[in-house]
């Protein structure tokens, strides 16, 4: 008995082992040993796989949550069921609010985490270039005085100016008229120096005569005798005015018959404007630059008022300016027409000109004389620039060529910010529009239950959603025209594109100026009007022969003109044939219906026939007619039949008596009228006025 009572302790002690060798080991030592062994094969380090973190922001779109989450807009809605959004108003481009863009997240699976602001850069310190204080008075020298001509279109400003030159500009004027600022500098017999800025006259070139007014000391004001104030007239006086220079009168053509130089007088008394003989301060002087009448008269009396205005400039330190003019030159690459205001410019300095600067290499004057110095007071062509500036830019000295690129730089920076403000000003601004036009939208619904509101935007966004996406954005078929402009000057770039400000026919076509330059046109030029499907216009610029065959080859339009207005034809003409034709009503004749009666035709059919005499012109059988009683139109289409007599005719002629029959049920009646017409397509001509 003890010996059972030891055994039965000994097998109690072992009693798992025991049943796991006979291979029923109790579930817990079983469960113990397995997890044992599992432990002991993971591998060391290895933890569990980590939920997938996603950026979020306050506001997001179901779009930009989806792209987010990487995953599908339907994912994102499929998360959001069961939950208290109304899903019936839900699509891609709604705004979630943070709790819903949370719940979305963790509902897939997902844990999120706030999007990290970038801190803003610091701000950049300002490297320009700024011109310097006004020079003491015992520093200035005295310095010629700088006149501008300007006035009406054909006027004879730039004859009169040959006349005190001893030249020929106006012989070789495109079209008779100026249409580039010139600066010519005038050695007058009494030794006085001045320099003159000859402006255009035409209505196009309205900023060349603010840049000359601005610019200027003294104004000239012609005004042909003959023709009196015109509208040109009127402009230059109120640039002068608003830039606090004073006038000059010089009443041209004084030798022509019918020239009346006192009524052109009072004619100006309306502009403020008053002249010596009429008790005012502004000298009129009569002159005729074509036989030279008065023309020293006139030189005097500048010289007398540029010695009362006391004009002085320093001579020393950087040299300042103005860009009259800027051009590209295929020998020499962008050259500029500078007007030095102060300091002395030379070969080999550094000058900053807008976002672009320049090496001097060589200053010309207007002859093409090679000059070593330009003073205040002097206009000379500067060539050397990287790029050519634009026309009005302040050209300023620098000491380095590493301080001039900084210069460059900063302004192009800040060119860079004033348009990404732009920009940012715009895209809140449509942000809160499509804020705005959703809250109306969502306003609108209220009211409804959300199975209506699902219904309802079922049925509206139906089309919409079941396009595909290349068919979203299909060509639009309204007529278009795109652009590119070329122009041998700033200048004239600058007049043109002021022009085609003026656009207001976009409603019949769409005028897209793509890319606008500089210089003659080149195969760029012509690839980039052939992507956009448009013409090249080019405005005193030539285009070679590679060129022209490559614009011939892709059927690229290339149009150059040496005439502004004759330009801006050619683009009215080229704008009017891109128009859908107008279908108009050619009138052939007119017939006065007399008597209406019945004829029985084949089948016992009765059918109206009118007797007509026919009034004007001739009636043709194939043409179309139509019925008018009084002013209103009854019936519009073809003849059945017209006969004289018993014949059938094709046409009949004025005065002559005819029956008619016409296609379908018309009611005539004695008094009516019956039209002859044809159908005829007519050219539409745009509506589009640049005000010249």
């Amino acid at each position: 008995m003890l010996r059972w009572s030891m055994l039965a302790s000994r097998l109690a002690a072992d009693w798992p082992w025991r049943r796991s060798v006979c291979g029923a080991a109790p579930l817990l030592a079983s469960n113990k040993f397995k997890g044992e062994k599992k432990k002991s094969q993971r591998p060391p380090g290895k933890a569990k796989a980590d939920k997938k973190e996603v950026e979020i922001r306050r506001t997001m779109t179901v779009e930009a949550l989806a792209r987010a989450m990487d995953k599908d807009a339907d994912d994102v809605l499929e998360a959001l069921v069961n939950t208290g959004l109304d899903m019936s108003t839900l699509h891609e481009r709604s705004v979630l609010e943070e709790r819903w863009i949370k719940e979305a997240v963790t509902r897939s699976g997902m844990k999120f985490r706030w999007e990290k602001l970038s801190e803003p850069p610091l701000p950049r310190p300002n490297r320009d270039a700024v011109p310097g204080p006004p020079a003491p008075a015992d520093r200035l020298a005295p310095r010629p005085p700088v006149v501008t001509v300007m006035g009406h279109v054909d006027h004879g400003k730039t004859t009169l100016l040959d006349a005190l030159r001893k030249s020929q500009v106006a012989a070789s004027e495109a079209g008779g008229i100026t249409q580039h600022i010139g600066a010519f500098r005038v050695d007058l017999p009494t030794g006085e120096r001045m320099t003159f800025l000859d402006t255009p006259g035409h209505a196009a070139f309205s900023a060349m005569r603010a840049r000359g007014a601005v610019a200027t000391d003294i104004v000239v004001l012609v005004v042909a005798a003959d023709d009196g104030v015109m509208a040109q007239t009127v402009e230059s006086v109120q640039h002068a005015k608003q830039a606090g220079v004073p006038i000059i009168v010089a009443l041209n053509k004084c030798d022509k018959a019918g020239a009346d130089p006192e009524r052109v007088k009072r004619e100006l008394l309306a502009h403020d404007v008053v002249c010596e003989d009429l008790g005012g301060d502004v000298q009129a002087v009569d002159v005729s630059a074509l036989t030279g009448l008065n023309l020293p008269a006139l030189a005097e009396a500048v010289a007398a008022l540029a010695e009362m205005l006391e004009l002085g400039a320093p001579l020393d330190g950087p040299a300042e300016g103005l860009v009259i003019e800027s051009r590209t030159d295929r020998g020499k690459g962008p050259v500029t027409t500078a007007l030095i205001q102060r300091g002395s410019l030379r070969r080999g300095r550094l000058l900053v000109a807008g976002q672009t600067w320049a090496k001097v290499r060589s200053l010309t004057d207007e002859r093409g004389r090679s000059l070593d110095e330009v003073r205040p007071g002097e206009a000379a062509e500067v060539c050397g620039w990287r790029e050519a500036p634009s026309a009005g830019d302040v050209v300023l000295e620098v000491e380095s060529e590493q301080r001039a690129r900084e210069v460059s730089e900063w302004r192009c920076h800040q060119e860079a910010e004033e348009r990404l403000a732009a920009e940012e000003s715009a895209v809140s601004a449509e942000r809160q529009r499509h804020r705005d036009a959703y809250g109306e939208e969502r306003a609108s619904l209220a009211h409804l239950s959300w199975r209506q509101r699902r219904s309802l935007l079922y049925r509206r966004d139906k089309k919409a959603f079941a396009r595909r996406p290349s068919e979203k954005n299909t060509a639009s078929e309204d007529p278009r025209l795109a652009l590119v402009v070329k122009a041998d000057v700033d200048g004239s770039l600058e007049a043109i594109m002021n022009i085609l400000e003026t656009y207001d026919a976009h409603d019949q076509c769409q005028l897209d100026v793509v890319h606008v330059g500089v210089g003659d046109i080149s195969e760029n030029d012509v690839s980039m009007a052939q992507a956009f499907g448009g013409a090249v216009y080019g405005f005193n610029v030539s285009a070679s022969k590679a060129v022209l065959r490559a614009a011939e080859r892709h059927d690229v339009p290339v149009k150059t003109h040496a005439v502004i207005y004759k330009m801006i034809d050619g683009l009215k003409a080229d704008i009017g044939g891109r128009l859908p034709p107008r279908v108009t009503r050619e009138v052939l004749g007119e017939a006065a219906v007399l008597a209406v009666f019945d004829v029985t035709t084949a089948g016992k059919k009765k059918t109206a026939v009118a007797g007509c005499r026919v009034l004007k012109g001739q009636l043709e059988r194939k043409m179309k007619f139509r019925l008018l009683r009084g002013d209103d139109v009854r019936w519009e289409g073809g003849l059945l039949a017209l006969k004289h007599h018993k014949d059938d005719v094709a046409t009949i002629g004025s005065g002559s008596e005819c029956g008619l029959s016409a296609d379908g049920d018309v009611d005539f009646q004695p008094g009516d009228v019956v039209q002859c017409y044809r159908e005829v397509d007519v050219a539409q001509v745009t509506h589009w006025d640049p005000g010249f």
